[in-house]
């Protein structure tokens, strides 16, 4: 198990990230590995293993909202890994952290950290700023 550089890790995670803002879950976690952890700090029912699950999540999350721009703000990359923080504007039609979306367009920032194992993403751990977007959902 060799690293990964940089640019590297950007192409994975490019893909990913632009599937997700394309609402297509496939795409999406077609560049992680058969046993992939995807951990969004908080969500229902823990951590999703493998690529089943995570691609449960994906279809559940595009019906939930719909991501319009994430622009990046800050990345760092480390041995197998990079953290990357987004601010990410969207419409939620769904619930977001259990709250309904009303069809409110809400910005939050999200940090992602990517683990990286044979050339694909084998985790990825999510945090969301869900004081910002439980205040943006529940404003009159």
């Amino acid at each position: 198990m060799g690293s990964i550089t940089p640019a590297e890790m950007e192409v994975l995670i490019g893909t990913h990230m632009l599937a997700e803002e394309h609402g297509d879950p496939a795409a999406a976690v077609s560049v992680y590995t058969e046993d992939i952890e995807h951990d969004a700090v908080g969500w229902p029912g823990g951590p999703a293993v493998g690529i089943p699950a995570a691609q449960e999540r994906y279809e559940q999350l595009v019906q939930d909202i719909r991501t319009e721009k994430s622009e990046r703000t800050h990345t760092y990359y480390s041995e197998n890994a990079a953290t990357v923080e987004d601010l990410i504007t969207c419409t939620v039609p769904g619930s977001l952290l259990g709250v309904p979306g009303n069809n409110r367009r809400i910005t939050f920032r999200m940090l992602h950290v990517f683990e990286f194992t044979d050339g694909k993403i084998s985790r990825e751990n999510v945090w969301l700023d869900s004081a910002s977007i439980v205040a943006q959902l529940t404003a009159p």
